[in-house]
């Protein structure tokens, strides 16, 4: 059985096809992390070479110009003023066909597939046509596809977004009603390694242990390939689901440490036609931060306040 959105992915031979498409927009999403988050894949990438037209977007940087710089957690979700100035200067508009990709396998470089999902995520709430290009910088290389190292630029766009962007979100108070609703309501997703899910080992900017109290585990790796970039089929992203009950909850809310990897489950619940799926934006670095908020450690005991469920 196919993906029920299978326009959300795009092959490399499809993109080589099109390079030449007036309203297409390629942006490389590439992530390669300081220890300040900052990103610096634009030159140990993108300027290395490109696919040709290629723009690059800097969605990594915790505080940059696809995040909100106001706020005291990294990647919280851009203002709506702010991302309509951003598409209209990267020359992106009501218009124009989006094609998102990521380097995966350099040396220090951040798994791609999450930052080309989380720039998906917010391009398509906001209203922009986009897709994942399925497969990486370097499975594109590897085929034998052209390659640029002439920086692209287009003429300033109009962009106005859509008006119902806000169902992407979810704030704590969403996920504590969740928590707190009968099984089959909302279902909670940590997209997570199993070792962190379990408390073997911390969330990296995490003062607790373990995962959000009544969340399931299902890790990113399980739906990409995090060395190429290629996302698996339909049948097997829809049985990792459907093991935990996913699929047969009303609505979904997909967390991790910091709203990146938890994007990587919801572009694959819209790969598969589930509409009710938002994102924890806080994710673990509000969520674990706060005693007062339900966390499960290792033994599986709540680790919080009086009340387990507690705001």
């Amino acid at each position: 059985m196919p993906y029920a959105n299978p326009h959300y992915l795009v092959e490399p031979q499809w993109l080589a096809a099109h390079l030449d498409d007036p309203n297409l927009r390629i942006i490389d999403v590439s992530g390669c992390l300081t220890s300040k988050l900052e990103n610096t894949a634009r030159q140990r990438v993108y300027e290395r070479g490109h696919i040709p037209g290629a723009i690059f977007l800097d969605v990594a940087s915790a505080h940059g110009e696809f995040s909100d710089p106001g706020s005291a957690l990294p990647w919280m979700w851009p203002s709506q003023p702010q991302f309509e100035a951003l598409m209209a200067r990267l020359g992106i508009g009501n218009d124009s066909r989006v094609i998102l990709y990521a380097s995966t396998q350099r040396q220090g470089i951040d798994n791609g597939p999450m930052w080309c999902t989380r720039a998906w995520w917010v391009m398509h709430h906001f209203g922009v046509d986009c897709a994942v290009l399925n497969g990486s910088w370097e499975t594109w290389r590897a085929e034998g596809l052209p390659v640029s190292t002439v920086a692209a630029a287009h003429a300033p766009a109009r962009f106005v977004a859509a008006p119902h962007w806000r169902r992407a979100l979810a704030d704590r108070h969403d996920v504590l009603a969740a928590i707190r609703m009968p099984k089959g309501s909302t279902c909670v997703v940590d997209a997570l390694s199993e070792r962190s899910f379990e408390g073997r080992e911390r969330f990296t900017y995490g003062p607790r242990k373990g995962h959000i109290s009544g969340a399931i585990n299902l890790p990113m790796r399980d739906l990409v390939d995090l060395d190429t970039g290629v996302f698996v089929g339909a049948d097997m992203m829809r049985e990792r689901f459907e093991r935990d009950g996913v699929l047969s909850s009303e609505k979904v809310i997909t967390y991790c440490g910091g709203a990146i990897a938890a994007t990587v489950d919801a572009f694959a619940l819209a790969l598969l036609g589930y509409t009710e799926v938002s994102v924890y934006d806080g994710s673990l670095f509000e969520w674990a931060a706060d005693p007062a908020l339900p966390m499960t450690d290792p033994s599986g005991a709540p680790r919080t306040g009086d009340d387990p469920l507690g705001p």
